[in-house]
């Protein structure tokens, strides 16, 4: 966790999770579990409301100033920058809910699943080079939490 982030409240990280500066973590009203290898980018912000945790999967990437709040995002995927994901929202895994798009409140994206627009809508299933960027994009933050934590 970068010293920048802030993590308020009931926040569970697993192993090799990210947090970078600006994110903000609030689990002061409900729990947030972050899964392995998830990383959170510059200026999310997870929060939830009573009864709405927020529950994020294994190598999801959380793009830059994106809203995750009271949802659940399935392992593998990706919420792009500046993306907001609403309470009781279900993104299924490896899905990709594109930059700016709207995940209104108790949606249900299937797995494997481009999301874009405001309402969210799913447009088609992931290309299989699309698959491959949303399966990897992790990678890249597991090694750049590491480089950094080795400069100190």
């Amino acid at each position: 966790m970068h010293a920048a982030a802030t993590i308020i409240g009931d926040v569970t990280l697993g192993e090799h999770v990210s947090v970078w500066p600006g994110a903000v973590l609030r689990g002061d009203r409900d729990a947030i579990v972050i899964g392995a290898e998830t990383n959170v980018q510059d200026g999310a912000v997870l929060h939830c409301d009573p009864g709405m945790p927020c529950r994020i999967g294994a190598r999801v990437t959380i793009g830059h100033r994106a809203v995750v709040h009271g949802c659940t995002i399935e392992d593998g995927a990706l919420i792009g920058i500046g993306a907001i994901v609403l309470n009781g929202a279900v993104v299924g895994a490896g899905s990709l809910v594109a930059a700016g798009a709207v995940v209104g409140e108790g949606e249900v994206i299937p797995p494997d699943s481009l999301v874009v627009g405001v309402s969210a809508r799913v447009r088609r299933p992931l290309s299989d080079e699309q698959r491959t960027r949303v399966r990897g994009g992790f990678v890249t933050y597991v090694k750049l939490k590491e480089l950094y934590r080795a400069r100190g």
